[in-house]
């Protein structure tokens, strides 16, 4: 569990229904090459409160110590620049296990501050780059949370965009520069009245879930009443969950140890594919984020092999960001991805 002397979370098996937007975070959790998720829906319907609460769930991962980029001990495509070359002098690196980290950006977050820094006073009076990280430094190997994602300044959605297209963020100040690896899940949540996502961002989230306010008045009750048992006293309601977080916590991990051994049948895969075309959808991140999700399910669910229930749970939130606007188009685009869905694998 989370350090109590750190500001209690609501906790993930406590939360009401909202079942969709759970499973695109726990499926990201196993397999973060899925690429993340986007949480768009109303105010006040626990979306920020859902991802803060992954933070007790996140596995952990070997790092090398005293490397501000969670550097990986044994991959070198995820090591920064110092700590590769110290591996290739044969340096022993010595290693600790650590939690997956949650960054959170907030919206107000200069360019700066994000990317980092190079302190060129030091640069220039003891000739050494002297690199002051930011969040995406922190958020190697761990999840970036950007809450309401669509009213994030133009230019810090560039620096975005251009770190998780490439896994590496790049620093160029007054002819240094310096590189290091930025590869993590983005999520991002948001109200959609109040703008639509660029396209290009929109595209970079692996996974679209859509969250709607819960209409029945039993549920309500039940979701006000537990808000307030831990608004009363969080450390009594999280010790109640406890149980169920331990249990969800095991079954990721036994989800993620497993990934690799699921097999998704050829002609699955096919129809898939099958699917993104007839549904136009531009490029092959729809094909790809598919399998992977479907994979991450069969995984969660304990099995090495993918059916196509698994695959109709997924692909609506796979392709539904990804199918081309028609304006004149009333019906929801996760419907059309249902429907034809169901018409080729009939």
């Amino acid at each position: 569990m989370i350090g109590e002397s750190q500001r209690p979370v609501f906790p993930f098996s406590a939360i009401v229904g909202q079942a969709e937007m759970k499973l695109c975070l726990l499926l990201n959790v196993i397999d973060p090459k899925i690429g993340g998720v986007m949480i768009m829906g109303d105010r006040g319907t626990g979306k920020s409160t859902t991802v803060r609460s992954l933070v007790d769930l996140l596995p952990e991962i070997k790092v090398v110590v005293g490397d501000p980029f969670n550097s990986d001990p044994e991959d070198p495509e995820s090591m920064s620049m110092d700590v590769r070359e110290r591996a290739a002098r044969g340096e022993p690196l010595p290693v600790a296990a650590t939690k997956i980290t949650m960054v959170d950006l907030p919206l107000g977050a200069t360019e700066d501050r994000v990317c980092g820094t190079i302190d060129i006073e030091k640069a220039l009076t003891e000739g050494v780059k002297a690199f002051e990280p930011g969040l995406l430094a922190t958020a190697n190997r761990g999840i970036l949370y950007v809450d309401e994602v669509n009213l994030l300044d133009d230019h810090l959605v560039d620096v975005l965009l251009d770190s998780a297209a490439s896994g590496w963020n790049t620093v160029e100040r007054e002819g240094i520069s310096i590189s290091h690896p930025a590869r993590f899940i983005l999520i991002g949540s948001g109200n959609p009245e109040e703008g639509e996502l660029r396209p290009q961002l929109l595209d970079r989230f692996g996974m679209h879930a859509q969250v709607g306010t819960v209409r029945d008045a039993e549920l309500r009750v039940k979701i006000v009443e537990e808000r307030a048992r831990f608004d009363r006293d969080p450390k009594v309601f999280r010790e109640s969950y406890r149980a169920e977080q331990e249990k969800l916590q095991r079954q990721i991990a036994s989800a993620r140890s497993s990934l690799a051994s699921v097999q998704i049948d050829h002609d699955l895969r096919v129809k898939i594919s099958k699917v993104c075309a007839e549904l136009n959808v531009d490029g092959l991140r729809g094909d790809i984020v598919t399998n992977r999700a479907a994979k991450a399910l069969a995984a969660l669910k304990g099995r090495d092999k993918v059916t196509a229930e698994d695959i109709a749970t997924v692909i609506p939130n796979c392709l539904r960001h990804r199918l081309r606007k028609d304006p004149l188009e009333s019906i929801d685009s996760g419907l059309l991805v249902i429907e034809k869905f169901y018409e080729v694998f009939s």
